[in-house]
């Protein structure tokens, strides 16, 4: 901090706060991390030499690649089916109100894990998917269900859907964001609704959608491990199928939470960067990361003392 002038010729050299008890509760933490990581290091139950043959094997780098898929393309049916929810459940038409209401009430309120399975077993209810007239025996085209829902397919409707269900809050949440004198002023100047609703306040209320989605697809990304109940040859699936032949269950436990944690790790970097680009103006208290801070708060502190010690 700054010298403060007083009515004297000297200036008061002012001291920050000393927080004691921060820095020691810091030093505790690091030092029961520090014993966590050496028991783990030393245990000879984890069989390190499995984690490492299994580390980069080619089963994993296979399962990898599915749950990758997964997380795009059940993000993507998540987001453009949530937006025409989020849409629907904004209408002034009852019908659309309704459907769209009940829609996020199913989904929201059943278990992931339950919908996955029911998806996955779904020829157990229609062994047969047919298009024709309906309450009529007139077929256009059937497909056996099988046929159609492979657990990969399963897996991805399972997960699209549940995240349409949370995707259309958040879209909805960032559309009542926007102030309505916007659609207003777009409907004085002859705009139609749907024009006002992609030109005028989607671009507006991105400014909140945007942050939240990357947590769902970080989310999501986890949510994946769930579809191994189905056997969807995801990095969880593969894992599961290698243990299961040598029993090495917690060394391949803890191959999988490796490369979670580096995927996850790798997807919050735009994440962070998308929070701190649409949350400018918005964002109150401390926005640097801590270990900016405390980098800025330690050189902040070697400049005064520097200066100090020159003036003297």
């Amino acid at each position: 901090m700054p010298p403060v002038a007083t009515g004297g010729d000297e200036a008061l050299d002012v001291v920050p706060v000393r927080h004691y008890g921060r820095w020691a509760a810091a030093v505790a933490a690091v030092a029961a991390l520090i014993g966590l990581v050496g028991s783990l290091a030393k245990n000879d139950n984890l069989h390190w030499d499995v984690v490492g043959d299994y580390l980069f094997a080619g089963l994993i780098f296979d399962g990898m690649a599915t749950t990758l898929w997964l997380t795009a393309a059940a993000m993507l049916l998540g987001l453009v089916l949530g937006t025409v929810i989020a849409v629907m459940r904004l209408s002034d038409s009852p019908v659309l109100y309704g459907l769209s209401s009940l829609f996020v009430w199913a989904f929201r309120g059943t278990p992931l894990l339950v919908q996955i399975i029911f998806w996955g077993y779904a020829a157990a209810l229609y062994s047969q998917i047919k298009i024709g007239i309906p309450f009529t025996d007139i077929t256009f085209v059937s497909w056996d269900t099988n046929a159609v829902l492979t657990p990969a397919v399963a897996a991805l409707l399972a997960l699209g859907l549940n995240e349409a269900a949370y995707a259309s809050e958040i879209v909805r949440a960032g559309i009542q964001s926007v102030d309505p004198g916007q659609a207003e002023a777009a409907h004085s100047l002859g705009m139609r609704p749907g024009l006002t609703m992609r030109r005028i306040v989607l671009p507006q209320a991105m400014r909140v959608i945007i942050p939240p989605m990357g947590n769902e697809t970080i989310n999501m990304l986890k949510m994946t491990a769930l579809v191994s109940v189905i056997a969807a040859h995801d990095l969880m699936s593969n894992v599961q199928e290698v243990y299961a032949q040598n029993y090495q269950v917690i060394p391949l436990l803890v191959v999988a939470s490796c490369w979670y944690l580096a995927l996850v790790s790798l997807l919050s970097v735009p994440q962070a960067w998308l929070e701190r680009r649409y949350g400018r103006g918005t964002t109150r208290g401390r926005s640097t990361p801590a270990l900016q801070r405390m980098l800025g708060s330690a050189g902040t502190s070697w400049a005064r003392r520097t200066k100090k010690e020159a003036g003297r």
